[in-house]
């Protein structure tokens, strides 16, 4: 009995250990505080830009504020294009998932399939 018990409490804790880390969903204004950091950032998308004459054809998604006032951007790279579908319209929620970088001092999700953005 006393074995089992011993097993019990080890197989807990293992899976305990290996359980992935749950994000935390912030708005577009709080993400400044979390740069490296795994978060789900959510905001009213204020503009959309692909800059289809820029190396790797960027698409900028802002949050909140448009670009040059932006306070979170979505980047998402012409290559990972297809793997997103669908991008959020001007007005619409949008969430993104991923680590948050600063770029210039914007925060930012580089987005690269349609499981890390949500509208």
């Amino acid at each position: 009995m006393k074995s089992l018990r011993t097993f019990s409490t080890l197989l807990l804790l293992s899976s305990i250990a290996f359980l992935p880390a749950i994000a935390a969903t912030i708005t577009a204004a709080e993400a400044k505080n979390h740069v490296g950091e795994q978060a789900t950032v959510c905001g009213k998308v204020a503009s959309e830009k692909t800059a289809t004459s820029s190396r790797g054809e960027p698409t900028f998604i802002n949050l909140d504020s448009s670009y040059p006032n932006q306070v979170f951007t979505i980047l998402i790279w012409g290559e990972d294009r297809k793997n997103v579908g669908e991008l959020p319209r001007v007005g619409a929620h949008a969430c993104a998932s991923g680590m948050i970088q600063d770029y210039r001092g914007v925060p930012e999700i580089v987005v690269k399939n349609g499981e890390q953005l949500t509208h």
